[in-house]
């Protein structure tokens, strides 16, 4: 991909809508030095605070505050970039960037800086997209792994790894326009060597990036049952407070309730449903059909059952109903009634764990069997964060890549190989934006924060 940075200067709030403390105004660009000669008085040094006046047309005050200059390529967007850094009520906020409009600067849109910084060469756009995902951190293990990714955790490993696709590749067309020259390399175990590692190198860097995903996007865990089987009793308990209503009056829960929780750093989209069951109650039978629906959505599905009175033809209806593809797990609720103690067998080829939403046993084991589910482990040294596109890259790399040693070893089509490889370098090069589409650039950045 060819960047070209965009020859503009752009202006927005980057602190948040509203009021506070401190409001940051930035402005980012060719103009932006002259900017703060004339909005300043005087052009402040680079990289040397000041204590300024923030003025007007008319030279009246607007704000006094903190000014800061960084000159090109010199700054977070590679452009000239002025701070202006004063008290954050909006109205000052909002006179400060019309004073910048006025001067000939553009109203940036979301994720706008950022993808200036982009263009010219300061971040890659794993890295540029790290800064969103800092900001949407929800615990400290996702901004842990966010700061690795953003200072070029991911990335380092996807280049190293377009670096071996490109020696590669070079070697196997090498073998095509020189075919006089070759010396059956082609069938040598060094190239398919080369191949195979490439391809569980793909699977490693694979691995990690599922777990950044599942960090990022987290889960979705529908909890689903017959009425008045503490469904919405292990909603609180998960959440560790009360969320839902409880009451012993079947049908109680008549709409989906979300409740977001963490499970050692991996978010959790907890919904609690409607009783399943056939109803003539109207609004009732509503909640029914959107507890079905999101269970058609879920990652994970917990189907809550009486252990006072087990698996009911209800429960075995349910489980008949539910799609094959779904994680399912059978929770006997209750055995503080039932007496039984709290633990994890398995029933029908499905995991079952007995606990007491109302007096917490067995949940803590529910939680751990969650987070074994989705394949989830504490974030190391090595994590970063990766998004569902990351993982859709490297998939289709590593499915290039298997069919580039399929054409070498079974049919010895060197020219469809090769192409295969092109295919597999571009892919992955998706992923740090060496190779992206505009419309994939205008996506990623159109769902950053204004003045980011």
């Amino acid at each position: 991909m060819n960047k070209i940075a965009v020859n503009e200067t752009i202006v927005a709030v980057a602190t948040p809508a509203g009021r506070g403390g401190i409001g940051v105004v930035r402005i980012s660009g060719p103009d932006a030095p002259n900017m703060a000669l004339a909005i300043l008085g005087h052009r402040p040094a680079p990289r040397q605070a000041e204590y300024l006046a923030f003025k007007d047309a008319e030279g009246d005050v607007i704000d006094w505050g903190i000014a800061l200059i960084f000159e090109a390529p010199h700054s977070f967007t590679g452009e000239h970039v002025l701070e202006l850094q004063g008290h954050g009520g909006p109205v000052v906020m909002d006179r400060l960037v019309q004073r910048a409009t006025a001067l000939g600067a553009r109203p940036a849109r979301p994720g706008e800086f950022s993808e200036q910084a982009f263009l010219n060469d300061k971040m890659d756009l794993a890295q540029a997209e790290a800064i969103a995902d800092l900001i949407d951190s929800a615990s400290i293990e996702a901004a842990r792994a966010a700061i690795r990714s953003l200072s070029g955790v991911f990335s380092a490993q996807v280049h190293a790894l377009l670096q071996r696709l490109t020696q590669l590749r070079m070697l196997i067309e090498a073998g095509i326009d020189f075919p006089e020259e070759q010396v059956d390399s082609l069938s040598d175990a060094a190239v398919i060597q080369q191949h195979q590692d490439i391809i569980n190198n793909i699977k490693e860097i694979n691995e990690s990036a599922q777990q950044g995903c599942l960090l990022r996007e987290g889960m979705n865990l529908v909890i689903a049952g017959l009425p008045n089987v503490g469904k919405s009793s292990l909603l609180n308990a998960l959440a560790g407070q009360s969320r839902a209503i409880v009451t012993n009056v079947p049908g109680t829960t008549r709409d989906v309730l979300r409740q977001e929780i963490q499970i050692d750093g991996l978010p959790l989209h907890v919904i609690d449903t409607a009783g399943l069951r056939d109803t003539e109650d109207e609004v009732e039978r509503l909640g029914v059909d959107r507890a079905w629906q999101e269970i058609g959505q879920a990652d994970q599905l917990l189907l809550v059952i009486d252990d006072q009175r087990g698996l009911s033809d209800g429960d075995r209806q349910i489980l008949g109903k539910i799609p094959p593809s779904l994680g399912v797990t059978l929770v006997y609720n209750k055995i503080d009634l039932s007496g039984r103690q709290p633990g994890k067998t398995e029933q029908q080829g499905l995991s079952a764990i007995g606990l007491s939403a109302k007096q917490g046993d067995g949940v803590r084991l529910l939680r751990q069997h969650l987070k074994h589910r989705m394949g989830f482990h504490l974030v190391g040294e090595g994590q970063f964060m990766a998004r569902r596109r990351h993982l859709q890259a490297l998939a289709r790399t590593e499915r290039h890549l298997n069919a580039s040693l399929e054409q070498l070893t079974g049919r010895r089509a060197t020219e469809l190989a090769a192409e295969e490889l092109r295919q597999a370098q571009q892919a992955l090069a998706e992923i740090t934006g060496e190779f992206s589409s505009d419309d994939l650039l205008g996506k990623i950045f159109s769902s950053f924060c204004l003045g980011k």
